[in-house]
């Protein structure tokens, strides 16, 4: 029977990230009578020996706060930044994972999460998982801690920009997280009443954003709202580097192809969500001042709402429960019907994107929303 853990958080911090390591803690040293060692600043804390017992009292009062009580980075068990370079420190983990004589390793995080859980296990370790985000982009799970509140701190942003939208006939864009998805910003932005959404799932033109914006203007409406992901990308440069792919393939024959295309997709991550280029175009063809709000880690922070303690503590004492029946190697998930394990294969390396065939989505286009296509 498992009698020590440890846990970390990894990857951007999100509300309900304490609720989880309360509902972990209460009942793994409650109920299940387990030791429960803590690991500073993600993996960084298993490499430099950083870390404490858990106990009751650690627990006590952290429900309703953000952040995380451990604190957390991004580096990931083969890329440790040391002295500036990232470095090799599988090794030193697991030393640390079986000086501390752990019966399992708990990660809560996102996708970095995920992908190093997956990979510590393919070393040998026991490990499990909680889906902690605000992108909600985690797949086999319906959502994940800290979205709700996410959601609740932007569509909030949106309705207070209305007021200065109204009184100076301007348009507005509330720049919203989400790289690779649009979850954030696709419900964020329906709860808010934006005007036109813009999600990395479907690239926008920008003569479909402006006319959307001059119909409203016909219609005697003094403002336009336009709710954008930080990773939403226009037709014409998804265009542009399909071309240029394209290209590079056609001359090289295969040489180097794969690391020029590389750097081409990450030009091309650079230039999405590039919101100020969005601001100015939208200037020159409407004739409207634009102003941008970029809300940033605004989104993460804050009390999380009882939605996300709810889920949090659910899925916190689940997984306390998973270890007691030693059972590894999964994350743990929520769906309709109740708690899965899923196994981290089916996991890491993976992005949960919006389908276009979504009912928010369609729901959207109903009520008159552009979503630029």
């Amino acid at each position: 029977m498992p009698e020590t853990i440890g846990v970390l958080t990894t990857g951007g911090d999100s509300p309900g990230i304490n609720a989880a390591l309360r509902g972990l803690g209460k009942a793994a040293t409650g109920d299940f009578k387990m030791k429960v060692i803590g690991f500073l600043d993600g993996f960084t804390g298993m490499v430099n020996g950083m870390s404490l017992e858990l106990e009751s009292g650690n627990f006590s009062g952290i429900l309703t706060t953000g952040g995380t009580i451990l604190g957390t980075n991004r580096d990931r068990p083969d890329k440790v930044v040391i002295d500036g370079k990232p470095q090799d420190c599988t090794q030193i983990i697991i030393d640390t994972y079986r000086k501390h004589k752990l019966d399992a390793l708990v990660c809560l995080g996102g996708s970095d999460a995920q992908d190093s859980a997956f990979y510590l296990m393919n070393q040998g370790l026991n490990v499990i998982t909680l889906p902690v985000t605000i992108d909600n982009d985690i797949p086999n799970t319906d959502t994940t801690v800290g979205y709700s509140t996410a959601i609740e701190v932007a569509a909030e942003a949106i309705d207070r920009l209305h007021s200065t939208a109204i009184s100076h006939h301007r348009i507005i864009i509330v720049e919203m997280m989400g790289t690779e998805t649009g979850w954030l910003t696709l419900a964020a932005g329906i709860a808010g009443g934006a005007d036109v959404i813009l999600i990395p799932e479907i690239p926008y033109k920008i003569q479909k954003v402006s006319q959307a914006i001059f119909d409203r203007s016909k219609l005697g409406k003094r403002f336009s709202l336009v709710a954008v992901s930080e990773g939403a990308i226009s037709e014409e440069n998804v265009h542009f580097f399909e071309r240029a792919r394209s290209a590079n393939q056609r001359l090289r024959n295969g040489k180097d192809e794969a690391e020029v295309n590389a750097r081409l997709a990450e030009i091309e991550r650079r230039s999405a969500g590039d919101t100020i280029h969005l601001a100015n175009r939208l200037e020159q063809f409407t004739n409207l001042e634009t102003r941008i709000t970029i809300l940033g880690y605004l989104q993460r922070g804050g009390t999380p709402s009882a939605t996300d303690r709810v889920l949090a503590t659910q899925l916190g004492t689940a997984c306390a429960a998973f270890i007691h029946e030693s059972h590894y190697g999964v994350m743990v998930a929520v769906h309709s019907d109740g708690i899965k394990a899923i196994p981290l294969d089916q996991v890491a390396g993976k992005v949960k994107t919006v389908p276009l065939d979504h009912a928010w989505i369609q729901g959207a286009r109903l009520v008159g929303v552009s979503l630029g296509d």
